[in-house]
């Protein structure tokens, strides 16, 4: 008997030392900040809020319900070919600090990051350049090579960050820190400017946006958030911050940044109350069909692009990143077919290549052969 008094107290004493150790954990700044005061009551009032979690307004569980977490488990833990590239990617370095001009420009870095330069203005949307997409640096999916050759100290003066939600592959810590002092304002998602104050950014400096709120990052330079079919969260409790798309408008250029969702009834609402748009950057990667209503199959992207009725569709969140279980290339094969079958317009960008809004939108093949 005191053999099984012994083991029980050693066993509990075990799992107090976890969950105090995880408790600390959890307070250490890269896991963000927690809403609070206006904040909190702003978000509570937001149409999106719902027993106490921001919600979809169809339902959509993290998985389906053939799935489980155990055949999860042990998809990824069954070897499986392809997941990365054998040999680094081909990709150009664009000397961002020099563009000019009212021409407006996009640059691709990989997965969901990407610098625009229109009308003048300097926009950085979901910046990740940290090596891995994790809270930590020394766990999580490491960057493929030849896909972090940008950072932080590439950036010209920064007049708008944007940020669609809050996870790790979308608004990165360390990133942030470095681009805070160089950044006007930050235009985020509902109750990610709890984060971002943790992390030192001055509350005036923050515009956060519940669906169908507009803003303005320049009088010539409208955004307005839409809904996404995904979700959010960084640390055990999910839904607690939005997460949005963009349409961002010029007196000349529409543009849709889609951050991350499954497919949905939104991309059609979209596209007939704010298309036709000139360009969509889309997610297309990340997929699984045990997750499928959170992140879009390659041809739903296409479909979407559709839906929005955009002349050119440009798939992004993939190339940089192996979090599914996927071949890494697989995404943009399956787009670029389905694209073709639907007569849909598409650019393929390599990593730091220039695009021209409106007159130049590379397509080729760079993936062939990997």
């Amino acid at each position: 008997m005191r053999k099984v008094k012994k083991g029980m107290i050693i066993l509990l004493s075990i799992l107090v030392i976890l969950g105090l150790t995880t408790v600390l954990v959890l307070q250490l700044p890269t896991f963000g900040g927690t809403a609070s005061g206006a904040r909190l009551e702003r978000i509570k009032h937001s149409p999106q809020y719902k027993d106490g979690t921001f919600a979809y307004p169809l339902e959509t569980p993290m998985m389906n319900p053939e799935s489980s977490w155990f055949k999860l488990l042990q998809a990824y833990l069954k070897p499986s070919e392809g997941r990365e590239p054998e040999r680094p990617l081909p990709s150009v370095k664009t000397n961002l600090k020099v563009l000019t001009g009212n021409n407006p420009v996009l640059v691709w870095f990989g997965h969901s990051s990407y610098f625009l330069r229109v009308n003048g203005k300097n926009l950085l949307v979901d910046p990740v350049f940290s090596g891995r997409t994790s809270p930590f640096q020394f766990v999580g999916s490491k960057a493929y090579p030849c896909t972090e050759m940008y950072s932080a100290d590439d950036f010209p003066e920064l007049d708008a960050i944007i940020i669609s939600h809050d996870h790790y592959d979308h608004l990165d810590y360390d990133t942030i820190l470095k681009l805070a002092s160089r950044t006007k304002q930050f235009h985020v998602a509902l109750g990610v400017g709890s984060h971002l104050e943790r992390w030192g950014v001055k509350p005036e400096a923050i515009t956060e946006y519940d669906w169908y709120e507009e803003g303005k990052i320049a009088d010539d330079l409208q955004l307005t958030a839409t809904p996404g079919r995904h979700f959010s969260g960084r640390g055990l409790k999910r839904g607690q911050t939005l997460w949005n798309s963009y349409v961002l408008k010029t007196p000349t250029q529409t543009i849709f940044l889609g951050g991350d969702s499954g497919y949905g009834p939104h991309f059609k609402e979209i596209g007939e109350k704010y298309g036709p748009f000139n360009l969509a950057l889309l997610e297309c990667g990340q997929y699984n069909t045990m997750w499928h209503l959170i992140h879009m199959m390659p041809e739903e992207t296409a479909q979407a692009a559709k839906d929005l009725k955009t002349e050119v569709l440009m798939p992004v969140h993939w190339g940089k990143f192996t979090l599914a279980l996927h071949p890494w290339k697989e995404p943009i094969e399956r787009v670029t077919k389905k694209a073709q079958e639907l007569q849909q317009p598409i650019t393929t960008p390599r990593i730091g290549e220039l695009v021209t809004i409106g007159s130049h939108y590379p397509t080729d093949h760079w993936w062939d052969g990997y």
